[in-house]
């Protein structure tokens, strides 16, 4: 008995309808503290500031951008800015939108095993 190898060739084309579709958006199920934090998590095992930022922003947007800007004491647009991410935004400037959307981070061993990943 032979094995068939694998040919992505030979796979058949689908054609899906897109037009009744909406863009996915994270904030829409981000409706307690408990998803929220969950969430932000998972984004971080991604160890990708980049991530993280559009996660923050998918929070401050479930929570209200004009609330969550108040609570750290910024402006709409400075918050808007600092969700942009990039290579200069501080610590301080996380901390504060993380305190701002309830949340704080959190220190924990890890596992041998994920240890030897990174």
């Amino acid at each position: 008995m032979s094995e068939q190898k694998f040919d992505p060739a030979n796979m058949p084309i689908l054609e899906v309808d897109l037009s009744k579709t909406t863009p996915y958006e994270a904030s829409r199920f981000l409706d307690s503290p408990e998803t929220i934090s969950a969430y932000l998590a998972e984004t971080l095992k991604a160890q990708d500031p980049q991530l993280l930022m559009k996660a923050l922003a998918e929070v401050a947007k479930a929570k209200g951008v004009n609330n969550v800007a108040q609570a750290a004491g910024v402006n709409r647009e400075s918050l808007y800015k600092s969700l942009k991410g990039g290579e200069k935004t501080r610590f301080v400037t996380v901390k504060k939108l993380m305190n701002a959307l309830g949340v704080e981070l959190t220190v924990q061993p890890i596992s041998a095993s994920a240890a030897r990943e990174t």
